[in-house]
This record gives C-alpha cells, structure tokens and sequence, in this order.
C-alpha cells in the first residue's frame, strides 16, 4: 500500500551545486533538513559519475530501506554505464566509434537525454551543445590541470556542432554526422540519471528522500514533517552561505564557474565550455534554479552560462513561470526573479 501511495506522487528531482547532509563537498548549494538521528533515517553514499552522490531516506523499516537503497544505486550505476564517455561499451562510447557512419541504436534512456539535449540546444542557439566532447584537451582535475593549444582547440572547433547529432526516434537510432565528434553528457545526463534513482525509491515506498548529487539536489516528501532545506552558496564567495531554500517535492539546479577550475597565468579557467569557442564561458559566475520537475530546468542552468544577452532572454522567458532563478552576474551583483526573492531566506552576514 505504502508503494503505491508514493508511486501516485509527482516525481520531482533536481540538481544544484551543493554540498551533503553531513560533509561538505564542493558546490554552491548545501543540503540541509536538520541532523538526522532517529532510527527511521539512514543515508548512504558513493561515487558515480566523478562525484560523491548522498541518499537520505526515512522510513520506519529497515529491511524496506535497504533493499530501496541498493536498488537505487543499482538503477544509476546501470545508467552512467550507458551514458559515460568513459565507459568502453556505454550506448555513448558506441555512437562515437560509428561517427561518421551508419547510425547505431540507442536504449530509450539514452535516447531520452539526448533528445533533452538537443531540445536545449535549439532553445539557446548552441550555448549549450553536448558534442563539445570534442574539446578534449582540456583537463582540470586537481593535480593534472592541462589546456589545448590554440591549433589543438581550431581542429576540435570543427567537431563542435549540435546540428550533426542526428536523432531516429522512430527507430530509436542515433549518428555523429562528422568522424571524430564526441559527446559529453556531463551537464544533461546527471538529473535523469538522479531522477531514475529516486524514481526506485518511490516505487519501494519511500515517500521521504533525498539525493544530493555532487550539486544536484533532488527532495521529495519531508523529514519527519519538515521542509528539506537546501544553502545556496554565494558563487561570488563560495565559502559563504547566501540563504537557504526549503522545500518539499522540488529540485534545486545549479551551475557554478569555480568548483572544477585553475589559475595560470593569472587567468580563471573552468569546466563549463562554450561551444562556440572551446574557452570558458564569460557569462555569469553562477546560476541557481529551483522547480517541481527536472525536464524544465536539465541543461538551462549551463545554457545560461553561456548564453548571449538575446539567448539569456529566450531560456528566461521559457523559463518564467515554470522556475525560480538566481544569477550571480559578472560584475558581482545579482539578478533573481520574483519567486526566488520570495523563496530565499538570506542568511545573517557574519
């Protein structure tokens, strides 16, 4: 019975640079609901996707939340498999062997996330485009930081294009159209993957959870009848917490320009590319977007990043109504609508 009721839930997931329960990790947003010490609560965490991903549910029965636990983390392991570059036999790795070639199937997950893709990339006009997989030079883990040449990024920009990713839907097929083109799921693939493992949750009758993944929060239901509340980070200062969210049923989605980057030669670089270029983006330091559903907001927080003041117009407009959005501009100051500005708590300056 209990299964069923939480299957009859709207299932909202969501993504934001935060930071776990317990610990710390980097990001803008750090998920909070109050130290969980009762008997009904149990986290558990692992790496997928380059990143620590926390699971915090309740439930008065403990076998319940074992099997609920295992089975999700099984539900997303079996999904980064199929949609990580950096998986040999993933559905990913596949289309890029065949580029230039016939078109190879797809599982309809995969399929899914790339539609989503490239939904997002006509939307922005190509701030956002999964094929920037091509710039594969760059490298910003720490310790191993490295950045193409000029002549290195001029070869990778002619692989660069979201129009040669072609999509068979009817026979749920999928093409590179240029030999050499490779994707990256990176900033399209995680909310799904996220929303997949909340979705088994659900299905075991746990009403009350969340997943924080590496930055990408998803809730649902509450804690002992209390809003999960999620700190947003100031992008300006991130050591500093700007406010706090609470909510129950939402996702809270974010991009930031610090938490994978390095200095040289007195310059920032970080991870979020635009397309166009092969450089870092130049737009804003951060974005936070808050909403009831992952497919309104999966990808628009790096579109944003990266987006021309009349691209920035056409995802805003999309988005009204639909998302509460926060941006850390540039020049320091900050931009929100009306919604986050009546959602957000600030926090007490020190």
């Amino acid at each position: 019975m209990a299964a069923r009721a939480c299957m009859n839930r709207r299932q909202v997931l969501g993504s934001a640079l935060i930071a776990c329960l317990l610990s710390p990790i980097p990001g803008m947003a750090l998920a909070r609901s109050g130290m969980p010490g009762s008997q009904d609560v149990q986290q558990d965490s692992r790496t997928l996707m380059g990143t620590q991903v926390d699971i915090t549910l309740q439930h008065d029965d403990a076998i319940l939340r074992d099997a609920a636990l295992q089975a999700a983390w099984a539900e997303m392991t079996r999904l980064v498999r199929m949609m990580s570059r950096y998986e040999a036999g993933s559905g990913v790795a596949m289309l890029q062997r065949a580029a230039g070639g016939v078109p190879v199937p797809v599982p309809a997950e995969l399929m899914a996330v790339l539609r989503q893709a490239q939904q997002v990339a006509r939307l922005s006009d190509g701030a956002f485009d999964v094929t920037v997989g091509a710039y594969a030079q760059w490298r910003f883990e720490p310790g191993h930081v490295d950045m193409p040449t000029p002549a290195e990024l001029a070869a990778e920009r002619a692989l660069v294009n979201h129009r040669h990713l072609l999509l068979d839907t009817v026979h749920s097929q999928a093409s590179l159209k240029q030999s050499g083109m490779r994707l990256d799921l990176g900033g399209i693939a995680k909310l799904p993957i996220l929303q997949a493992g909340m979705a088994v949750l659900t299905s075991h009758g746990v009403c009350n959870a969340m997943i924080n993944g590496g930055g990408d929060v998803i809730t649902a239901g509450s804690l002992h009848g209390r809003d999960w509340r999620i700190g947003i980070r100031d992008a300006h200062a991130p050591a500093r917490l700007l406010g706090v969210v609470a909510m129950r049923d939402g996702i809270v989605a974010s991009s930031g320009d610090y938490e994978r980057s390095f200095e040289r030669n007195g310059r920032h670089y970080h991870h979020i590319l635009d397309p166009r270029s092969g450089l870092p983006t130049q737009g804003p330091h951060g974005v936070v977007l808050v909403a009831r559903g992952t497919e309104v907001v999966n990808g628009r927080g790096a579109a944003l990043m990266g987006a021309q003041t009349a691209q920035r117009d056409v995802i805003l407009r999309e988005l009204k109504g639909q998302a509460d959005v926060l941006i850390f501009e540039r020049d320091q100051s900050r931009w929100m609508t009306p919604g986050m500005a009546r959602r957000l708590q600030m926090a007490p300056r020190a």
